[in-house]
Order: structure tokens, then C-alpha cells, then sequence
């Protein structure tokens, strides 16, 4: 019989060899990988600026878009309305709808040309005072769809509203970006 000391000698002997084998394996494992590469210091390790930036411009027109199409008169119209509403009452929904539609949209202007801000700032500037001039020949307490009807018919006159000149002036200069 074997006595405990001749057993934990034996472990001892069978663990030392584990861990050898283990040592090895993992050595050549890592001796078969091919070496990395040295950095080289001339290359960039960060992304190409452009390739950053052209993502985040063209959100940005897409935003400018979007903001011109939301401040349409028949689409802030719709979304303004609300029964019972006055005159008085449409006019300051729409045009604080306008405003908060821009203030969310401000910071774009740095990814934009000063072109298409230019036009973005205009359809504000033009659809606002477009609504206050029609509202103030109305009677303050009128029903709502009497404004709207205004705004529409003036709308519809035109051969293009001030939302899609400035919407073909977005798109024209986010096209430039694509080429």
C-alpha cells in the first residue's frame, strides 16, 4: 500500500506535469500566430474627418427638409387645429409651433451652407408673417378655419410656396455634398 506521503508526492508529480503541458501548448499556440504588425506612426489612427462629418451634414439637410415640410402651411394647419379653436388661438398655435420647430432645429446650421440656412431662415421669417398679415384682417375671435382657409387659398395661388423654394435650395445644395 501506498502511504499519504507517497500520494501527495504523486499528485504533486501529476499536477507539476498538468501545468507543464498547459505551458507548452499555450507557448506554441501563440508561436504559430503570425507576429503583429509595428504602428507606424504616419498613419492616422483616427477616421478620416470627411468620412465623420458627410453623415452628420447630410442628417442635417435631411432635418432642414423636414422642418420646411412640417412648417408647410396646410401641414402645420393640420396639425395646429384643434375645435373651438379662434383666430387668435391659430395664430399664436402655428406661429409657436413654427418657432419651437426652429429653436430645435439651430444647431444644424453648422453642418449646413450658409445658402440653405439662408432659405430655412426665410420660410420661417416669410410663413410667419404671412399667418400674422392674414390674421390681423380677421376678427380676433373668428373660428379657426376661417384663417386657415385664407392661408390655404393664398397658398394655392402661388406657383410655388416659399417651403418648396426653399426645399429645392436643401436639396440642391445636399446634392453638392454627394459628389
Amino acid at each position: 500500500m501506498l502511504s499519504n506521503q507517497q500520494l501527495l508526492f504523486i499528485v504533486l508529480i501529476a499536477g507539476a506535469v498538468v501545468l507543464v503541458i498547459w505551458t507548452l501548448k499555450d507557448t506554441l499556440k501563440k508561436s504559430g500566430k503570425p507576429e503583429e504588425k509595428p504602428v507606424d506612426p504616419t498613419t492616422p489612427s483616427t477616421p478620416d474627418p470627411k468620412s465623420v462629418v458627410l453623415p452628420l451634414q447630410l442628417q442635417a439637410y435631411e432635418r432642414m427638409v423636414l422642418f420646411v415640410e412640417r412648417i408647410a402651411p396646410q401641414n402645420l394647419i393640420s396639425r395646429v387645429n384643434q375645435a373651438g379653436f379662434t383666430v387668435l388661438d391659430m395664430q399664436i398655435g402655428m406661429v409657436s409651433s413654427i418657432k419651437s420647430e426652429y429653436d430645435h432645429n439651430v444647431s444644424q446650421q453648422i453642418y449646413v451652407t450658409p445658402e440653405a440656412w439662408e432659405a430655412v431662415r426665410t420660410v420661417k421669417e416669410q410663413t410667419i408673417s404671412i399667418i400674422n398679415q392674414i390674421a390681423l384682417k380677421l376678427p380676433p375671435d373668428a373660428p379657426a378655419i376661417e384663417l386657415n382657409k385664407q392661408i390655404l387659398e393664398l397658398f394655392l395661388q402661388q406657383k410655388e410656396s416659399p417651403a418648396d423654394i426653399a426645399a429645392e435650395i436643401i436639396n440642391s445644395e445636399a446634392k453638392k455634398l454627394m459628389k
